[in-house]
């Protein structure tokens, strides 16, 4: 039964801690995949887009932004936490600038992962590009507030880094030319390497206070539960090959806390609690976890979450998943607050 006040405990700890966190982090800036991306992809030619309805349902005013969600994504749930704004904006938004930005901005691309041969599959924005655009950014904010005070936003905001489920489920499972030059094992390897080069990419600009997400429980998303046909349970392979590749995430954070200067480098582990709301659904206040609450919820996201499915379910709070990928808008509320605890104990 204690797991039902959970998410109350932490928003009490969250509500205590805020007034002090205002000063400490002044925006919030992040890099990544679907999980935090608020809308860039709505600019790129991809059908890797959530801009319609039935996404967005419950953000505010019930319209869709480009997040894969039926409301708001970890980052705001974040960016809030630390006493700014309740929504952190895509950076390819052009209804947004750099005073908008100035106190948090996304680069994420849904579909993106660490190898660039992932973002290729739906010709996403690669990581590369992110950083791109990030300095575009650096030139900007230093041309809206000054060098000094842009150097310090910079160094002292906190960074959210999500990705590496594509690596796995759209590019190493899904296509033949990575399985034919790595075993899983070794491709984990290859994936920390573009990991450690990214994060020194990002120390080298400034960053210093960054949190790196771990991958889910890869074997529970009600996708891969659907073509589990046996018993339609989670795939433990790929559970399994999550915890050995954040096993490695958590190795090479000890290892870069040590090696860069300054670096506050911290592993965000979202398997552990998104596995518990997983096992245990009632006890977090959901009623289903094997498929998502868009159309028959199996296998439906993006452009096949069509708006017109007499199957997408009227209340997205009573399910784990928003669609056949994505948490739902209440799943990743629980999964962020677990998450801004530590970053609040961490970055006081």
């Amino acid at each position: 039964m204690a797991y039902i006040y959970m998410p109350w405990l932490f928003l009490i700890q969250i509500l205590v801690l805020v007034g002090k966190s205002k000063a400490k982090v002044p925006a919030v800036i992040v890099f990544g995949d679907s999980s935090v991306d608020s809308g860039n992809n709505n600019q790129i030619p991809t059908i890797a887009k959530s801009n319609f309805v039935p996404y967005g349902r419950d953000f505010f005013g019930g319209r869709p932004t480009g997040r894969f969600s039926n409301g708001r994504i970890p980052p705001d749930f974040i960016s809030e936490a630390f006493g700014l704004k309740p929504t952190i904006p895509a950076y390819l938004d052009p209804t947004y600038n750099i005073s908008d930005f100035a106190t948090g901005v996304c680069f994420a691309s849904a579909g993106t992962g660490y190898d660039n041969a992932t973002s290729d599959v739906l010709g996403v924005i690669p990581l590369w590009k992110e950083v791109k655009y990030y300095k575009d950014y650096q030139k900007k904010l230093k041309e809206y507030v000054g060098d000094e005070k842009a150097k310090e936003i910079l160094s002292e905001s906190l960074y959210l880094i999500s990705v590496g489920t594509n690596d796995f489920l759209e590019n190493y499972y899904t296509l033949p030319d990575r399985q034919s030059q790595f075993t899983v094992e070794q491709f984990q390897d290859f994936l920390i390497g573009l990991a450690n080069n990214f994060i020194h990419t990002l120390h080298g600009l400034g960053a210093r206070k960054i949190s790196l997400t771990g991958v889910p429980p890869m074997g529970c998303l009600p996708l891969e539960r659907a073509v589990n046909i046996f018993d339609h349970d989670c795939v433990e392979e790929y559970n399994n090959v999550a915890l050995e590749f954040n096993g490695k995430l958590k190795s090479l954070v000890t290892k870069l806390n040590k090696e860069l200067p300054s670096l506050e480098l911290v592993f965000a582990n979202a398997y552990d609690i998104f596995l518990q709301i997983v096992k245990r659904p009632s006890t977090f206040g959901f009623d289903v976890v094997s498929v998502g609450c868009c159309g028959t919820g199996l296998f439906e996201m993006s452009y096949m979450c069509d708006p017109q499915s007499p199957f997408t379910c009227s209340d997205a709070n009573k399910y784990v998943f928003w669609d056949a990928f994505h948490p739902s808008e209440k799943a990743t509320q629980i999964i962020s607050n677990h998450l801004v605890e530590k970053f609040l104990a961490k970055f006081l």
